[in-house]
């Protein structure tokens, strides 16, 4: 079991964490919001954390998830963040939802490079890929990178939108946009005989399908894991899955690959985390991944 953390950021920060919240740096801007996972103290004060954050998520009284930004003039809503590393150059669009969420989870560095560094290992001249769940397509743009040709299936049409401009920002092209429930597109490929040199799942907890389609982590993910079993190129592949779900541990997760999948080679298994300026590490999702290279 490994523990993962990205080291090539060079615009973001995890500044401190403690108090179920976190302080982070986005390029320029300071951010203060609710994280689930840091349940122990602080090391900044108060007062140093009302100094630095220019902007502070509340929660609404009346909602789990949804909340507002507080926001110190000046500060706007919406800004972009670099990433490059290995031949990877990223443009992503930061902005404030009332979700507490920013559009990118910089965690997900360390798969990102490993997407970049697997695809271009692979024998295989233009590499398909898919990537399920794919939120605002930080690693779909790092795959197209490569020279992939790839497919990016989220169920929200406003997050695809903003997919396209992180594409577009990043100097990108030619990615295929699905805006539909994932494991409906992934059943229906499997009917009409598809394979993919690369899957990339990053399932939610819970969530709707544009139709309306249930998903529940704990109920669907086994089934999806098998239909991409057979959607997984046997000879040349890569395959990573993300979860971020306080109820699903790192060892849950090899159980299922390891149920729903024949050939792991190359496999590595077990949690990312941001370290914060006092060295805590902040757990932020568990990870799978394997590949024939």
């Amino acid at each position: 079991m490994q523990l993962l953390t990205p080291l090539h950021w060079q615009e973001y920060e995890l500044i401190d964490s403690g108090n179920f919240e976190k302080l982070e740096r986005f390029g320029t801007h300071v951010l203060a919001r609710p994280e689930p996972q840091a349940i122990w103290d602080k090391r900044l004060s108060e007062t140093e954390w009302q100094q630095l954050a220019q902007a502070v998520f509340k929660r609404d009284k009346n909602s789990p998830e949804r909340g507002e930004w507080i926001l110190q003039k000046n500060t706007p809503e919406k800004w972009w963040l670099n990433y490059r590393h290995g031949g990877l150059n990223l443009s992503l669009k930061c902005s404030l939802t009332s979700f507490k969420h920013v559009g990118i989870f910089p965690e997900q560095a360390a798969n990102w490079d490993y997407l970049g560094q697997k695809l271009r290992q692979l024998p295989v001249p233009k590499p398909s890929v898919l990537n399920l769940f794919a939120y605002t397509g930080a690693a779909s743009v790092a795959a197209r990178q490569t020279g992939a040709d790839v497919t990016h299936v989220d169920a929200v049409k406003q997050v695809v939108t903003w997919s396209r401009e992180n594409m577009e920002a990043s100097n990108t092209d030619n990615i295929r946009w699905v805006v539909e429930d994932a494991l409906k597109f992934v059943k229906r490929e499997v009917k009409r005989g598809k394979t993919y040199n690369c899957l990339i799942l990053d399932p939610p907890a819970y969530g709707r399908g544009p139709e309306g389609e249930k998903w529940v982590l704990e109920e669907h993910l086994n089934e999806l894991l098998k239909n991409c079993a057979q959607l997984l190129d046997p000879a040349h592949f890569v395959f990573i899955i993300n979860l971020y779900s306080m109820g699903f541990s790192a060892l849950i997760v090899e159980n299922l690959v390891q149920n729903c999948f024949e050939k792991l080679p190359n496999a590595e298994f077990g949690e990312l985390y941001l370290a914060d300026s006092a060295h805590k590490k902040l757990p932020l999702g568990v990870f799978y991944r394997f590949s024939s290279v």
